[in-house]
């Protein structure tokens, strides 16, 4: 006799059937919002003004809750573990920052930051509480941001966790980057005299979405790495074939995707050479040479595609895009330009000055404008609220030990892009690979003149395309992953 059938409760069946498909929905989305973010950032004047970068923390913060809710209920941190030393670094940063800001009696200050106890007892003889920062206000401003930077790197690691969602994120920065450029280039050559949209002074320079043309560049420079990371991913073997094979292998190229996306990476090619930033082009063409020697010496089973890919680049976006678009000019400029006529030399040589009476606590994030006029010496007229060097401006304001354990996370994701680029076989890992490798060193040439990564639009690229240098390293290939699901079922 069989046994009687138990229904289950009303409701019970569709709930568990239905569950985990709403639960994948919900993460999807948080996905997709994090694509339209980058997308965005760069839009209004790079999230360079209060309002943009508030609007960026809401949104981040806002997906940071949502997944941490998601993985709370699903046990989903098990995702970051290989990533947790880099998360760990940020973390460890973000603290430092909350101290500086925090209040604390001059006695105790006398105790930690001896040489700060002194400035306030010079300042202000009457006060009994101060803080690590000349300038608290700014520091918990500069900590909201870090805290949104850190929050973008624990979301690009979590929810970029197949090679499908790889490529979109990748093909979302393409897209960025070119909108940007597009723009740029555009409003560069109409000769009108103001921007379109907020009808600020157009001076014939591109400058796309940003109010800096350096600024522009160095974001350029960063879609641009992904933007061949993205090509050499898409890259088929094929060295060898029948005459059939080949004419359709390059008619596939010439009018598929592979079309579009070069047509991409040469716009953005010429919005960098309109910009007219000397370093972000030199670091652009340096950081492309080195990843390209390096890639053609370290890649395994490398084809023959990619090697002619590696040198077209140089020859078509140097040689004949900038050729037409000014590359000569451009060359030019660096050329007859010496720093010595610029005053951001005497900036580096007061600003370390700065260093020397603050080196263990810094001056407090966000802190230079406030701090610089106490040590400006003469031949410096005009006022320099940022130091136009980013090691510089982190070492004065973060202090050193926290400044080094930044480069520290730097190089190690240098690193694993290197040691990837080197041991991976996977397309798509080697072209993340060769992207990150190319756009870390191109950013540590342009932190040596500028401050790039005190726009928010640029740090938040920057600092996602570390997490994606560890990325390359640890994340498991799609072959893999598919062949373990076989093996499964």
């Amino acid at each position: 006799m069989n046994a009687p059938s138990i229904s289950p409760p009303f409701g019970a069946h569709n709930a568990s059937t239905t569950e985990q498909p709403a639960i994948s929905r919900f993460e999807q989305w948080l996905f997709y919002l994090l694509l339209g973010l980058l997308v965005w950032l760069p839009i209004p004047l790079g999230s360079h003004r209060a309002w943009a970068w508030g609007l960026m923390e809401v949104w981040v913060f806002g997906l940071t809750a949502g997944w941490l809710l998601y993985a709370l209920r699903h046990s989903a941190f098990d995702v970051l573990k290989p990533y947790r030393p880099l998360l760990g670094i940020f973390a460890a940063v973000q603290v430092w920052i909350f101290f500086q800001q925090l209040p604390l009696p001059l006695g105790v200050l006398e105790t930690i930051a001896p040489s700060v106890a002194e400035h306030y007892r010079q300042s202000a003889p009457a006060q009994t509480w101060a803080t690590l920062s000349f300038d608290a206000n700014q520091t918990r401003i500069a900590l909201t941001k870090g805290l949104a930077y850190s929050c973008l790197l624990l979301l690009a690691l979590a929810l970029v966790n197949t090679g499908k969602r790889l490529r979109a994120l990748m093909v979302a920065v393409v897209v960025a980057g070119t909108f940007q450029a597009f723009y740029g280039a555009l409003l560069a050559l109409s000769g009108a005299q103001t921007t379109w949209v907020l009808d600020l002074p157009n001076s014939g320079i591109a400058t796309g979405g940003f109010r800096y043309k350096n600024h522009f560049g160095n974001f350029l420079v960063l879609c641009l790495c992904l933007g061949i990371g993205l090509l050499i991913a898409n890259l088929r073997g094929g060295n060898s074939g029948k005459l059939k094979e080949r004419l359709k292998r390059i008619l596939e190229m010439l009018l598929g995707g592979k079309a579009v996306l070069r047509l991409c990476l040469a716009m953005m090619v010429i919005g960098l050479v309109l910009s007219h930033s000397r370093m972000a082009n030199t670091a652009f063409f340096a950081s492309l040479s080195i990843a390209g020697g390096l890639g053609l010496l370290l890649i395994r089973n490398k084809s023959r595609s990619l090697t002619i890919l590696l040198a077209s680049l140089m020859v078509i976006d140097l040689m004949i895009v900038g050729s037409w678009f000014g590359v000569d000019r451009l060359r030019q400029e660096i050329a007859e330009t010496s720093f010595s006529q610029e005053t951001r030399d005497e900036v580096n040589r007061y600003g370390l000055s700065l260093i020397e009476q603050y080196p263990l606590t810094g001056t407090g994030a966000g802190s230079f404008y406030t701090a610089f006029p106490s040590v400006k010496g003469p031949g410096i007229n005009a006022f320099y609220d940022l130091a136009h060097n980013d090691y510089l401006q982190f070492s004065i304001e973060f202090g050193l030990p926290a400044t080094l354990l930044l480069g520290f996370a730097i190089l190690w994701s240098l690193y694993h892009a290197f040691m990837a680029l080197r041991t991976r076989r996977d397309n798509l890992m080697q072209g993340l690979a060769f992207a990150t490798l190319m756009a870390i060193v191109a950013e540590l040439i342009m932190l040596t003149t500028d401050f790039h990564l005190q726009a928010p639009a640029t740090a938040m690229y920057f600092v996602m395309l570390l997490g994606l240098g560890w990325k390359a390293r640890f994340m498991e290939s799609e072959g893999r992953r598919s062949g373990r699901r076989s093996l499964g079922s």
